[in-house]
């Protein structure tokens, strides 16, 4: 989504229009999810804190402001929602709970088992903001300054996890 189409739909939520709504979740839900999912690392929880984005997002679109980077912006939405929620409840997230997706190609069951086995080996050598910088990188396409903003850390801090989140990833076979 542009940044042109996604403030025509700020614009038709801000006059009651959920047809805006429904527009960037159709493009965002994916996306969103997984920035909560990488903080969270608990399925059902990530699940219920991107059901609360969009409602939240429903009740803040007035707060959008043209000119700034709107996927930066649901980024540190998301972002925050996320840790407040770790904040609020501190329970313990299992690592790497059901990350699947329904996408995926069919295989044996024995294969499926070794390949979740070596990923989540591969994601256990990655420090928790390693992943979150990766993802955000890739899964959410931002630029390193707005990971930097969004994160509330130096642009070089952001770069160099980033690279060596991806060394050990490669280290591991999973990198590209």
């Amino acid at each position: 989504m542009t940044e042109r189409q996604f403030m025509h739909c700020i614009k038709r939520m801000q006059a009651g229009d959920k047809g805006g709504l429904k527009e960037i979740y159709d493009d965002y839900i994916t996306f969103i999810y997984s920035v909560i999912l990488s903080i969270i690392r608990n399925k059902e929880d990530a699940e219920d804190v991107t059901s609360e984005f969009f409602i939240k997002l429903w009740d803040t679109a007035d707060n959008f402001q043209s000119g700034h980077k709107h996927k930066a912006w649901l980024t540190t939405i998301a972002h925050n929602m996320a840790i407040d929620f770790l904040r609020k409840y501190r329970k313990e997230i299992l690592v790497g709970d059901d990350l699947e997706t329904d996408n995926a190609p069919i295989e044996s069951p024995e294969s499926q088992v070794i390949d979740k086995l070596s990923f989540k080996e591969a994601l256990a050598e990655l420090s928790e903001k390693e992943e979150e910088i990766i993802n955000l990188k890739i899964l959410g396409q931002l630029t390193f300054k707005e990971i930097a903003s969004i994160l509330h850390m130096p642009m070089g801090t952001v770069t160099w996890k980033y690279q060596n989140g991806i060394a050990k990833l490669r280290r591991s076979g999973y990198g590209a």
